[in-house]
């Protein structure tokens, strides 16, 4: 009976999560970017780590009322960092067009960026071997991209033939340009 009751719960948490997010895009992501359904997104786990420790939590705050402290603070915890997680998920996104990117970031304005833009790319492996691509921009600000995120290689193709387009250089000239050394940008000198 319990179980059926945990997986009931689980149910209605991914239901709601589900309408969240239908009714955030709508809502939120209205600009032409958005509409292009071409995106990069933090890794789907993310949202579902995220759904799952809130549900954990939840869980551990209500057995911890009548049980102790113990569970109570630990829920409490567990259920931060899922509500922390589904949050990040739903506001991070880099939204593009044939002609301009939307940098979409939690507690941040979203700005919009030409291709032109772009100055170059700075390259730093990870631990665990991913690949951090940043993005310099002519307003000095940076555009992090990770290896392991949702649509990132797409983007950085349609990234540097925009760049091209708007910047009036021909692709086959630009020597710099290796997308299987994760280079697409000149590279940036440190200063």
């Amino acid at each position: 009976m319990e179980f059926i009751a945990i997986m009931l719960i689980a149910a209605a948490v991914f239901g709601v999560c589900y309408l969240v997010d239908k009714s955030f895009t709508k809502a939120f992501r209205s600009k032409a970017q958005h509409r292009s359904g071409k995106a990069v997104r933090a890794p789907k786990r993310y949202g579902i780590f995220g759904v799952l420790l809130t549900v954990v939590g939840i869980l551990a705050i209500c057995v911890g009322v009548t049980d102790g402290w113990v569970l109570l603070g630990g829920g409490t915890i567990v259920l931060l960092m899922g509500i922390g997680l589904a949050v990040y998920y739903l506001s991070f996104g880099v939204f593009y067009n044939d002609d301009s990117i939307l940098y979409a970031r939690l507690g941040k304005k979203d700005v919009t960026y030409e291709y032109r833009q772009i100055l170059g790319q700075k390259l730093y492996v990870v631990q665990g071997g991913s690949i951090v691509v940043e993005l310099h921009m002519a307003d000095g600000s940076t555009v992090s991209l990770q290896s392991t995120m949702d649509g990132v290689y797409p983007f950085l193709d349609a990234a540097f033939a925009g760049w091209c387009a708007q910047t009036g250089r021909d692709p086959e000239k630009c020597d710099f340009h290796d997308p299987s050394q994760s280079l697409w940008f000149p590279t940036v000198e440190e200063t």
